[in-house]
């Protein structure tokens, strides 16, 4: 949608082509007894500049909200029925990389000596050259221990950034893509890690505004199509299936973009599979009452992770609906859902006592297994840049060279970056300026 905008706004005619009924990528949201229901939790950071400015771009942008600072609720199950810790992160008015350090000072789920030494990681991250193809070639969790960082300062601290931004865990993450979080959401900047969300169904954020803004740009859009093969036409431009147009942009998940290139339009193009996938999946509470004050929360020493909720945006206008997410959950996807919903509910009780005394009115369970590609060591090699070895040929995904994490900043990032490769190689050649 980012392409498409990208390249009508500089005057292209446009043809959008989905092989979905809805337009939204995986950023979607569907009905539920009658409440709008999201297929999983996204969140994003004010440092995610492309992102907001996409949001401007179809309109959205006061449906989603920021926090004034960062302020993270981190809870922990007390011992034996005990009352559950609560740290929270927050930022200050210090200017980084001090805005957290009053925080972790205080933080309750590291010991003092442990928190003193997570200066000396933060330290070295601040020295890395995110250039540095090196960084690739460790995982995180190796990095953090060369750094003197326990297995609880990476469990209570560390992982709670990395598992949702990375969508792997520090012990098996490329340190290139950590550092890239760290880096740009922490130490650069202090407000580059407040949190936004939105406050209505993503499908609405998403789906819905982008195809008013498109529709509005005059872009063609087809729903429901799934095209087989992109290839260079005998009378210039390319054929992609059964329209012709002057340049192409493929943004498909990486497995398919390499089937529908044509052959050796990328770098290692045969082993873009080897990118492989992790999971996101999301347990939906639905209680009676509400059970927190809080918007979002995070959890340590427990199968919860992250905790967000999600009662307005749903439409539920009494008691309270909670949408759990568990980043890099490959091991959980042969559970069934029920046996999900009771192991992650006594969790939840354990962290929001409330939750004990509430009655628990319906659940389900959500599953993305591609969600994001696996961003492991050796990944960077395999991430293509934009342009093909063919002249108006692009193409674009959150898989793609964008310096990011699979998330909607570095999705919107390699539209735009497809789409202007695209549009300048087109404007050296006469053509009609079509793009699909």
């Amino acid at each position: 949608m980012a392409a498409a905008l990208e390249c009508a706004d500089a005057g292209a005619r446009v043809t959008l082509i989905e092989r979905r009924q809805r337009l939204g990528g995986l950023t979607w949201s569907f009905e539920h007894r009658g409440l709008q229901v999201d297929n999983g939790q996204h969140v994003f950071l004010r440092c995610c500049h492309e992102y907001l400015s996409f949001l401007d771009r179809i309109g959205a942008r006061r449906h989603v909200t920021v926090q004034e600072r960062l302020d993270i609720p981190v809870v922990a199950p007390g011992p034996s029925g005990s009352p559950p810790t609560v740290g929270r992160l927050r930022r200050s008015g210090l200017p980084a990389p001090l805005q957290l350090a009053g925080s972790l000072l205080r933080y309750p789920h590291l010991p003092l000596a442990r928190r003193l030494q997570l200066g000396r990681a933060l330290n070295a991250l601040r020295h890395l050259r995110l250039d540095d193809a090196t960084l690739d070639d460790v995982t995180f969790g190796d990095w953090l221990h060369a750094h003197g960082q326990s297995a609880s300062a990476v469990a209570t601290v560390w992982d709670l950034i990395t598992v949702p931004t990375v969508n792997l865990p520090a012990a098996e993450a490329s340190l290139a893509l950590a550092a890239k979080v760290f880096k740009t959401g922490l130490l650069e900047d202090a407000a580059a890690a407040d949190i936004g969300w939105s406050k209505v169904p993503l499908g609405a954020l998403h789906g819905e505004r982008a195809s008013v803004a498109l529709a509005e740009a005059g872009v063609a859009v087809r729903l429901g199509v799934r095209v087989e093969s992109v290839r260079p036409a005998p009378v210039g431009g390319f054929a992609i299936d059964d329209l012709h147009a002057d340049a192409a942009i493929v943004a498909l998940p990486h497995e398919e973009a390499a089937q529908v290139l044509p052959p050796a339009a990328v770098a290692h193009q045969s082993r873009l599979a080897e990118l492989g996938d992790s999971a996101i999946l999301d347990v939906h509470l639905f209680y009676d009452r509400p059970v927190t004050t809080w918007p979002l929360m995070a959890a340590v020493h427990s199968p919860i992770q992250w905790v967000f909720d999600r009662t307005e945006s749903s439409g539920l206008t009494s008691g309270q609906y909670l949408a759990v997410s568990i980043s890099a959950s490959d091991d959980l996807f042969a559970e069934r859902p029920e046996a999900l919903a009771r192991r992650v509910r006594a969790a939840l009780e354990r962290l929001l006592p409330a939750a004990h005394e509430a009655q628990l009115v319906d659940s389900l369970v959500t599953k993305e297994r591609r969600a994001t590609f696996r961003a492991v060591p050796g990944t960077a090699p395999l991430r293509p840049v934009a342009r093909t070895s063919f002249p108006c040929l692009t193409v674009a995904g959150a898989w793609t060279d964008t310096g990011w994490p699979a998330t909607m900043e570095g999705a919107v990032r390699s539209g735009r970056e497809a789409a202007r490769a695209a549009l300048g190689a087109v404007q050296r050649i006469p053509v009609t300026k079509e793009v699909a």
